[in-house]
């Protein structure tokens, strides 16, 4: 869209013109997201004539405010479903896109770093890569280890992240040059902040390099490197997830982008979000022993559970993501059992409901073959997300500060009711 500046009255149009401050206190917003709007052709300024700054159309900009509104709430007959306007992601017949360009092609000509920057600023910088300051990998190095060894690698990301906050004095500069440097430093920390494994010697160049050590003690090769990274490129955001949703909501409160990856990682814990590759990694382990999916996918079906890595609510068919990933670790030989398993699976499961793989299924195969444990598909998952939510927390910084306030349903008993006893 071309952005709409400095244009001049319709003739014969009565105009009311607001300041930049009165337009940014009717819209709930800084001054500066105000020019932002005009930069994205939400609104149309004008010089002001004698003065130093811009007016503002009345109408143009409570129009705008009513539209906000309406889409902050989520439109009437919507089925109370949260509708939020972003130009990060967008999935429609059964494909998906960062910033209008097809997800799964950047991911295969692209590294997760490259990728991320994309999606940050709509720019692509070859050959990016993130490293994290000493300080901070050492202050969310003693936090992490200071957790028990059982603990779950989500758990210690979020530690991390909250120790790396901790560190940081500019935490609470929320202006998109601050959030990005923020962004850049974060990831890598959270990688660094990992157990090493015991062949984890590949302590720099790409994000994909530096995490494979935190999830293996298997030498890397080249294929299985660009398996990883791709992996984490395809991830790295899938529009509104519940995940993304509460980072959003932690960002309309102007909580700094620590606390607003910290709200994303809590909720990534769910089986059905970024547990779900652990939960198929098992299965397909599983598959492996006993040499056929039929009695695993009795026995998960007889316990009332749904199988794991098959299907997904917004595509009809194969999820994209794993068609893309299963390409790749078809050229890994090592990887053919654990394909074979997956494919047993699907197979198994369509004699009674057409359902496709999904990219847990995809991320399973890969950790399996590469002898990552359960947990390795969830902390990719976490990782290469944190991307995604820090470029939905930049568009939430934005918008009006906490729009994200639904209004309960109260359907509890009416009041006056007695004091209880």
């Amino acid at each position: 869209m071309t952005p709409m500046r400095d244009q001049e009255p319709a003739p014969g149009r009565p105009e009311r013109r607001l300041s930049t401050k009165e337009t940014a206190e009717l819209l709930g917003v800084k001054p500066e997201t105000v020019y932002a709007y005009v930069s994205r052709g939400q609104l149309s300024s004008r010089r002001d004539p004698g003065g130093r700054g811009s007016t503002f159309d009345a109408e143009e900009v409570a129009a705008l405010a009513r539209r906000n509104r309406r889409e902050s709430a989520g439109s009437p007959g919507s089925g109370g479903e949260l509708s939020v306007r972003t130009r990060i992601t967008l999935i429609e017949q059964d494909r998906y896109y960062f910033r209008g360009v097809d997800a799964t092609e950047l991911a295969a000509r692209h590294s997760y770093e490259e990728v991320a920057e994309w999606l940050w600023t709509g720019r692509m910088r070859p050959g990016v890569t993130f490293t994290a300051p000493e300080a901070a990998v050492a202050t969310a190095r003693r936090a992490v280890n200071a957790l028990p060894e059982h603990t779950a690698p989500t758990d210690r990301l979020r530690v991390a992240a909250i120790a790396a906050a901790a560190e940081d004095p500019l935490r609470f500069d929320l202006s998109e040059e601050a959030v990005l440097g923020t962004a850049r430093v974060l990831i890598p920390t959270l990688v660094a902040a990992l157990p090493q494994r015991e062949f984890g010697h590949l302590a720099e160049g790409p994000l994909a390099h530096r995490l494979w050590g935190r999830l293996t003690g298997r030498e890397a090769d080249e294929a299985s490197l660009r398996a990883l990274d791709t992996a984490l490129a395809l991830l790295v955001d899938h529009d509104l997830a519940a995940s993304t949703l509460a980072v959003r909501v932690a960002a309309s409160a102007r909580a700094h982008a620590y606390a607003a990856v910290s709200a994303g990682l809590g909720v990534i814990e769910g089986p059905l979000h970024g547990a779900a590759s652990g939960l198929a990694h098992r299965m397909l382990v599983d598959v492996l022993d006993r040499g056929t999916a039929v009695p695993v996918i009795a026995d998960e079906l007889r316990a009332g559970r749904r199988i794991p890595g098959l299907g997904h609510r917004l595509y009809q068919g194969e999820d994209p993501r794993a068609r893309a990933l299963f390409a790749l670790l078809e050229e890994i030989p090592r990887a053919e059992p654990a394909l074979l398993a997956a494919r047993d699976v699907v197979a198994t499961t369509a004699r009674h409901a057409p359902l496709h793989a999904n990219v847990d299924l995809a991320l399973a195969v890969l950790t399996v073959s590469c002898g990552m444990p359960a947990t390795a598909g969830e902390t990719i998952f976490a990782v290469a997300r944190t991307a995604g939510w820090i470029a939905h927390a930049l568009e939430e910084y934005g918008e009006r500060p906490l729009r994200m306030r639904p209004s309960g349903h109260y359907v509890g008993p009416r009041p006056p009711q007695p004091l209880p006893d």
